[in-house]
């Protein structure tokens, strides 16, 4: 129980009972105690008394305080008629909601046949925010040994490849200014990150630089109030790139196509083909994310305060994919460098609505005689706040030689996917004003890291013409902003818009004057109206991080027999993989008329391209003594026990950039 609003009510009314106790002794004193009696003033028992049909109350708990709304015209007496009119017109379809209540007034000032008829405004509840926070991780370990020889296992010491990942990814991220964004759906965060990424973004584009003077491979940097156009590796184009032209030939690791069907039956005549084939790389590492955010939308909206919009891409690869090949190895004739690629793409489009066409009699355009209004009181938030990690490791060790016969291994060839996509949809409303002040921000942020420096070594005897394939990767930064709804559709705030919140405040069901005559409205029998009495702030930030690993150590061994050596095809692929990064935003602005302001507008829009490729030369070693890295062994204390048992171990958590278990159960096999 409320006990205390249940105290409130009573100390209130027993002051108001000796409030009234002493009034009428007062009233006694003056009266000498008689009573006016003149029956004139007061109605006969048996005539008739006309009361309001019981309206609806709704019982609240009693809150101290004083709610005041200033009447229309001063004092007046209300005289409600209890009926509910709904306004016809030719089409009733175009004012399905469109409620009054009708009310007549009486004032001192008018006489009883020049009443003033005034609609009641009925409040209708808006839509509410919406806020979505995704983040998607994956981690994959996949470090094999294979000896296809039956020799003693060698070690080799591969942990600097992690150091140099978490090395390329801190430089990657030194290059994104805004880097250190954390997810927020409050008023004051959301404040705090579009004042920083204005003031970042009004540096570079007062200073007019170009780059950020890393002197990296890539370096680029385009400001200003507005992006319109594509940009790859920091230069204009109008080329479009697609990323599945540019894949690498997997090789053995590509999916398998479905087989054609033959007729009769199939035979081979003669020996099996000698042939050994390698894929050790072969890796896609591919973060995808499509959004379409709608918001609140309208072909007219009018916002009180500022209007602040903030366009960013900010895009980095970084790669080292230097190679320790022996001389007596070829090259395959498709042999290819590995391709780095950043491409953006900013657009800002206009999108028209179909003209109305209500008409009057006359076939004039109808204007507006009716509105239909929803309140959000507060501010109203659109978060959508997404943030997509790969980190991936193949560091492969391997000691192949041929069989006499066709054999393929494959220990790459790994396939790590983040895909989500958002579409946001809202109602439409004819009219949007917004008390406060409107951000809105469009970030993506992207970063592809590979580590592919390889060794492919040929053993003692080894036959010569062995083909190698160490490179053809691919890194892949696609972003695209589009926003729909141009920047000159801002104007001076008319008149009536102040009025049209009046009228809200006072439940005043009448249009505003110029609201019904303005030219934007034309050809529309009613508006629909949504009146935010706080703040909008409509946030789409993406961030997408792609990290590999994939530094292989192979060694082509003599095989055993003459027989098996001769004549044998042998390819050896330890690179061709893909780290790639893929996000789109499209968002809805306006619908193409106009947006009115009171306030100020800030426009800023940044796009950062940035490229780095790291010439290391470590190199994996040979570990003469002791246990590897990434090797724990159990070893049984029993000194009178047999010792021809397996030893086990596990490698699952010599690193780890999260608390997660290797996604390859069988890392730990041993051929």
């Amino acid at each position: 129980m409320y006990t205390e609003s249940i105290n409130e009510i009573i100390a209130h009314f027993i002051g108001l009972f000796e409030s009234e106790v002493e009034m009428a002794r007062m009233r006694i004193r003056y009266l000498g105690g008689r009573a006016d009696e003149d029956s004139v003033r007061l109605p006969p028992n048996d005539a008739p008394v006309r009361l309001d049909p019981p309206g609806h109350v709704e019982l609240s708990d009693y809150t101290p305080g004083v709610s005041y709304r200033a009447p229309h015209y001063g004092f007046h007496i209300e005289v409600h008629t209890g009926k509910l009119l709904t306004p016809r017109h030719h089409d009733p379809d175009d004012l399905t909601g469109f409620h009054f209540r009708h009310r007549m007034t009486s004032s001192p000032d008018l006489p009883p046949d020049r009443l003033p008829v005034q609609h009641e405004l009925i409040i209708h509840t808006g839509p509410g925010s919406a806020i979505t926070h995704v983040v998607q991780s994956n981690l994959l370990q996949d470090d094999d040994y294979l000896d296809m020889t039956g020799g003693p296992r060698l070690f080799y010491d591969l942990s600097y490849v992690n150091q140099r990942l978490a090395e390329y990814w801190l430089k990657g991220d030194a290059l994104n200014p805004f880097s250190d964004f954390h997810r927020t759906d409050t008023y004051e965060g959301v404040k705090a990150l579009a004042d920083r990424a204005h003031e970042a973004i009004s540096l570079l584009a007062e200073s007019g630089v170009s780059s950020l003077g890393t002197g990296n491979d890539q370096d680029f940097v385009a400001a200003g109030k507005e992006l319109d156009g594509s940009w790859v590796n920091g230069k204009s184009t109008t080329e479009t790139l697609k990323m599945d032209e540019a894949m690498p030939d997997r090789g053995i690791a590509k999916p398998h196509e479905e087989p054609e069907g033959v007729e009769g039956s199939a035979s081979q005549i003669g020996g099996a083909e000698n042939s050994l084939t390698v894929a050790a790389g072969a890796n896609v590492l591919a973060n995808e994310f499509s959004l379409v955010d709608s918001g609140v939308i309208s072909p007219v909206m009018a916002v009180m305060g500022n209007y602040q919009q903030v366009d960013s891409i900010v895009q980095t690869w970084v790669y080292s994919d230097q190679d320790k090949v022996d001389d007596i190895f070829t090259k395959p004739a498709d042999h290819h460098a590995t391709v780095a690629n950043n491409i953006a793409t900013f657009a800002r489009t206009s999108y028209d609505l179909p003209p109305a066409t209500a008409t009057t009699e006359d076939g004039t355009p109808a204007f507006p005689s009716a509105w239909r209004v929803s309140v959000i009181n507060g501010d109203v938030s659109f978060v959508n706040w997404t943030e997509q990690y790969h980190f991936m490791t193949d560091n492969d060790v391997m000691t192949v030689t041929t069989t006499g016969s066709s054999a393929s291994v494959l220990t790459g060839g790994n396939v790590s996917l983040n895909l989500a996509s958002f579409l946001g949809l809202s109602l439409q409303y004819d009219l949007v004003i917004v008390g406060g002040n409107v951000l809105d921000m469009n970030m993506i942020s992207q970063l592809a890291v590979l580590y592919d420096n390889d060794t492919v070594k040929a053993g003692a005897g080894a036959g010569a013409g062995a083909t190698v394939q160490t490179s053809n990767n691919l890194l892949w930064n696609e972003a695209s902003i589009h926003n729909v709804g141009l920047n000159n559709r801002f104007d001076t705030m008319p008149d009536y818009v102040s009025k049209a919140v009046q009228h809200i405040n006072d439940r005043n069901g009448s249009l505003p004057d110029g609201m019904a005559s303005d030219s934007l409205f034309a050809g529309k029998q009613g508006l629909n109206v949504l009146y935010i009495t706080g703040n909008i702030f409509n946030i789409n930030y993406i961030r997408q991080t792609s990290v590999l690993g994939d530094a292989d150590h192979v060694t082509q061994a003599a095989s055993t027999l003459l027989k098996n050596s001769a004549g044998a095809n042998v390819s050896i692929d330890t690179g061709s993989n893909v780290v790639g990064n893929s996000a789109h935003i499209v968002d809805y602005d306006s619908f193409g008329a106009k947006t009115y302001l009171g306030g100020q507008l800030y426009s800023d829009a940044v796009l950062i391209q940035s490229g780095i490729v790291e010439n290391d030369t470590s190199i994996a070693h040979l570990m003469t003594g002791g246990l590897a890295n990434e090797l724990v062994a159990f070893l049984h204390d029993d000194a009178t026990g047999s010792h021809s048992t397996d030893g086990v171990f596990n490698s699952g958590h010599d690193w780890s950039w999260a608390s997660a278990h290797p996604a390859d159960v069988m890392q730990t096999a041993v051929a």
